[in-house]
């Protein structure tokens, strides 16, 4: 097997965890049976090593296609030649009373005959556990060499076999035949007794419809009619795929190592909750209707807060989906990586840093919860007062940023803008709520914020925000000051502004957040352009009232989106998609911009300046 293109990828899921499924059917990511928990498929890293479960045609003249059933997450692979077709449906049932952590595949001829060849070889805990298979009736049992790691099922409606650890079988099907296949996980010291290993077809066709209505319920709650309806609900649908239905929690992205810069060392573990785009995400879904989330999350975040009471600050930048706080980074130095890009990383020592934006994010959310949702409780608001009087003594420290460089803190501009945004949306709460506050220290450390940022983050030489003091190089993330209603998107300075990021940062429609030879993050290679920061452009030119600009952009931006309309991180120059996939950041900008774009298209009036 050849590495595969991220972008040929797509995504199931049950809220718990998610399987990378490719164009040709093969499973080749999947950890189980947690987002967080270690990979039971990861070919995707290593090809020899890693594990997979695929299913295809023996003969290698077909074609395959891949589409999503509307409006759910549940996956169809076509095969196709002149002779036969055939289709596969994946899914993990998701329905509202139960939970099933389990992967379902269903295989049908539509028209002819088709041998198929099956090969399911999983690689338990990052592939560092060999296993045991043991056959029994029409299943196979994979036992891992260690206790504490959970034996898999795989049940079949065909006669399976073993070989070398591995189910495999070759099995024909005529037109109108089915076949399915269950994998599961089991706790062996659960079952003192063989579990029954037949599958029952009823059960299993009743598990897939209730997940169809279960994905179709919750998307016809999207207040959204806009233009590219079938893009945003896309993106809203595989948002809410990275939500955790136990915790409440939002991972940044199901996968870890996929690389921002193929054979190099920017290879991350993004499989955790980062506070900034759980916030952000829950923005995302509240622009287009879709609210219930908000609950959740709010819980869970509530838990932080009051977990970290007695540490140096009131938050980190990302936890466990547990609310766990220590996520050591380690690397696994037996895999190889995707396209030799080494070291592949689990766990992400950002945790440690500063990253005073963090604060804006939650601040901007919790507004807008309060707003849209439920006021906020007396408890809650004691809470806020107190991470307030902390960020009032500590927003002018130097920080690792939204992009969590590794070469050191600095004074950032966007960092410092949402600072801002924290004590703004805090007194705005206040106002809006007649919640008692502090005002004039309030305002005064809001004021202060503001005339920093324009004494020593302005730059009279290029006319335009720089990234930090002291230096010309450019940012994408200034691109969020007239989002977050810092600065008017007509205001001169933000207009240079604007013009200086799109010649410094930007390639056609595509967009990077910031260039490596002027902004040393203290890591080598150049990556790809930054998906989320391109979206972000197309609002900003929105708002600034370059409308076609910004439309056309747009447009060309989707086409970058892979087969079934899934972004990864970043874009390469070669078009091809790079880094952790798919991308919460990434879907939720696109969301962003297109719910705003809409309007202003549609030349509908903006919501006032002070909602």
């Amino acid at each position: 097997m050849a590495y595969k293109h991220i972008e040929t990828y797509g995504v199931i899921g049950n809220l718990c965890t998610m399987a990378l499924v490719n164009l040709d059917s093969s499973i080749d990511f999947f950890c189980f049976p947690n987002f967080d928990s270690p990979t039971l498929f990861a070919a995707l890293l290593d090809e020899e090593k890693g594990g997979s479960f695929s299913i295809r045609p023996e003969e290698q003249s077909f074609e395959c296609k891949q589409m999503y059933i509307a409006e759910t997450n549940t996956l169809l692979t076509r095969f196709l030649s002149k002779d036969a077709v055939a289709e596969l449906v994946d899914l993990m049932p998701v329905t509202v009373t139960t939970q099933k952590n389990e992967i379902i595949r269903t295989l049908q001829v539509i028209h002819g005959t088709v041998t198929f060849r099956l090969c399911c070889k999983p690689a338990f805990d990052y592939a560092r556990v060999s296993h045991q298979a043991e056959m029994s009736d029409q299943a196979v049992r994979f036992v891992p060499d260690r206790s504490d790691t959970a034996d898999v099922l795989l049940r079949a409606t065909v006669p399976l076999e073993i070989d070398n650890g591995a189910a495999v079988a070759t099995f024909t099907l005529k037109e109108g035949e089915r076949a399915i296949f269950v994998l599961s996980g089991i706790q062996s010291e659960e079952l003192p007794t063989p579990q029954p290993t037949a599958i029952d077809r009823d059960e299993v066709m009743r598990d897939c419809q209730e997940t169809t209505t279960y994905w179709r319920s919750w998307l016809g709650k999207s207040t959204y009619a806009g233009r590219w309806r079938e893009v945003v609900h896309r993106s809203a649908l595989v948002l809410k795929l990275m939500t955790n239905r136990q915790y409440g929690s939002i991972v940044a992205a199901p996968t870890f190592g996929l690389p921002e810069h193929l054979g190099g060392q920017r290879n991350w573990d993004y499989r955790y909750t980062w506070v900034r785009d759980a916030a952000f995400t829950l923005y995302a879904f509240m622009r287009i209707g879709l609210r219930e989330e908000a609950d959740a999350f709010f819980a869970w975040l509530t838990g932080r807060v009051k977990g970290n009471a007695s540490m140096d600050r009131p938050l980190q930048i990302m936890y466990g989906l547990d609310g766990r706080t220590d996520l050591a980074e380690i690397e696994l130095d037996h895999l190889s990586g995707y396209k030799d890009s080494r070291p592949v990383r689990i766990g992400n020592e950002a945790f440690h840093q500063l990253q005073l934006d963090i604060y804006g994010e939650i601040f901007d959310s919790i507004y807008l919860y309060s707003k849209y949702g439920h006021a906020l409780a007396f408890d809650g608001w004691e809470d806020v007062k107190r991470v307030l009087k902390w960020l009032g003594e500590n927003w002018d420290r130097p920080d690792g940023g939204i992009w969590e460089s590794r070469g050191g803190d600095r004074h950032l501009l966007h960092s410092r803008l949402m600072c801002w945004v924290a004590f703004d949306r805090a007194i705005r709460l206040a106002q809006r709520r007649s919640l008692s506050a502090p005002w004039d220290e309030w305002y005064r450390q809001r004021d202060a914020i503001a005339n920093d940022i324009h004494a020593n983050f302005w730059n009279e030489k290029i006319n335009a925000f720089t990234r930090h003091k002291d230096t010309e190089a450019l940012d994408a993330s200034t691109l969020l000051m007239p989002l977050m209603r810092f600065i008017s998107p007509l205001d001169p300075r933000w207009l240079s502004t604007l013009d200086a990021i799109d010649k410094s940062l930007g390639e056609d429609a595509l967009v990077y957040r910031y260039r490596n030879d002027l902004s040393s993050d203290g890591l080598s290679g150049e990556e790809g352009s930054f998906t989320c920061c391109s979206f972000w452009m197309v609002e900003c030119l929105a708002r600034s009232g370059r409308i076609e600009e910004a439309r056309r952009r747009f447009e060309k931006l989707l086409a970058h989106a892979n087969h079934l309309g899934l972004f990864s991180e970043e874009l390469g120059r070669d078009g091809h998609q790079l880094g952790n996939f798919p991308l919460a950041l990434s879907h939720l900008a696109l969301i962003s911009a297109a719910t705003y774009l809409d309007r202003a298209l549609s030349k509908r009036s903006p919501e006032p300046w002070s909602s």
